[in-house]
């Protein structure tokens, strides 16, 4: 496959990458649930090859057929938007409660654009690529539901390798970053509600207050963590609500207090044993207060981990496309949770970043994925799509060298 000639064909795509991504970002939706959004992704893509719809979902899988016969490779983006209100000033944001907050919109559009490569070059093609536009990845395990619905052996057989690509935007665009081995956390919630018994305020020896258990657990915690968690294999948990009482009285012992947390491993003891040790802690301290506690966690996402091949294919392929200093190898995996995870876990291959923060905004101004002002700079298209077609058919050539 001549590369230069992918870029070159990529970059006169820009410009409709952009409408995509623009149209797409002014419609975003939540969940598994996407009709609008899946329907303006299969306007562009829906003609190139056999397209497979999820059930009781909005997913579909792409199957791009090679005009030689080979093996598989699976390419994935993802689609669902966050339940945020924009407040960027762009004049394309959304105004529906929700936003692509963590610029899912780029990552269709790069999809789209890989899909169209793939196909307008099937005669290169050494076997097949199935495109997937996955829903639900925030929360939901689209991924899973995808895989469990079989769709990623929409060709018959069970792909080689599968790749993804994920934008941020806090760094200068155009790099592309990975590493090998763990990429990214498992994530997951832990909802805790401890029970006591309520009563007036002005005699809580007559009452047993959650209020006071609850500040002396999530007080605690921490120095438990670090105390019976391995340094070297940390975890996070971080508590993003609290909830007791009204703010109608101050009179009043509840009889009930809660909390919810994420929580975050980088293996699989690390998972185990936050299921272990912190809800042993939890009632522990509740016991001694006297309190109930009643301890959910929430399916979690798997950890993300790169093969290592995989990874050197993907800065081979950076270099030799676009040039040296496109590259990075990240020193560290990052605590964010991704359910490419799951995708990755049955099939060997890589998670990619790429920048793309708004250049003309200095460092102090710019937003972090997920938030309501984040900023994503959609030059980075055109290139993104590059990537992805070149390492379907790189891997696909190499597969049939064999």
């Amino acid at each position: 496959m001549d590369y230069n000639l992918l870029k070159t064909q990529a970059q006169a795509k820009q410009a409709n990458l952009v409408t995509v991504r623009r149209d797409l970002h002014q419609i975003p939706e939540f969940g598994l649930d996407l009709p609008n959004t899946l329907a303006r992704v299969l306007k562009e893509v829906g003609h190139l090859g056999e397209v497979t719809l999820g059930k009781n979902m909005t997913a579909a899988a792409v199957l791009i057929k090679g005009s030689q016969p080979g093996p598989t490779v699976l390419l994935r983006a993802d689609m669902d938007a966050l339940a945020v209100n924009e407040d960027t000033g762009l004049d394309f944001s959304s105004t529906n409660g929700y936003m692509h907050a963590c610029g899912h919109d780029l990552h269709m559009a790069i999809g789209v654009g890989a899909a169209q490569l793939i196909a307008e070059n099937k005669d290169q093609l050494k076997g097949n690529v199935v495109m997937f536009f996955q829903p639900g990845e925030e929360g939901h395990d689209g991924a899973g539901v995808m895989l469990s619905q079989d769709m990623h052996l929409v060709s018959g057989d069970k792909p080689i390798a599968a790749f993804g690509i994920h934008v941020f935007s806090m760094d200068d665009p155009g790099v592309f970053a990975s590493r090998k081995g763990t990429m990214m956390a498992s994530a997951g919630d832990v909802i805790v509600t401890l029970k006591g018994k309520g009563g007036h305020g002005s005699m809580p020896w007559n009452a047993v207050d959650p209020i006071t258990g609850l500040i002396e657990i999530l007080s605690s915690i921490q120095s438990f963590i670090i105390k019976h968690f391995d340094a070297l294999d940390p975890i996070v948990l971080n508590v993003g609500w609290i909830k007791a009482g009204n703010d109608h009285t101050t009179n009043i012992v509840p009889e009930t207090a809660s909390f919810g947390a994420t929580v975050r491993s980088f293996s699989k003891q690390g998972y185990e044993d936050t299921r272990t040790k912190i809800p042993a802690f939890i009632k522990n301290m509740a016991a001694a207060f006297g309190l109930e506690a009643e301890i959910e966690f929430s399916p979690a996402t798997k950890v993300l981990v790169n093969d290592h091949d995989a990874i050197d294919r993907v800065e081979r392929m950076v270099k030799t496309v676009f040039g040296e200093d496109r590259y990075e190898n990240m020193d560290q995996p990052i605590p964010g949770g991704e359910d490419m995870a799951s995708i990755l876990e049955e099939i060997p291959g890589a998670f990619i970043f790429l920048s793309a923060a708004d250049p003309n905004l200095p460092m102090e101004k710019r937003q972090a994925n997920h938030s309501n002002k984040a900023v994503f700079d959609d030059s980075v298209l055109a290139d993104g799509a590059t990537m992805l077609a070149a390492l379907a058919f790189d891997a696909l050539d190499e597969a049939s060298s064999k």
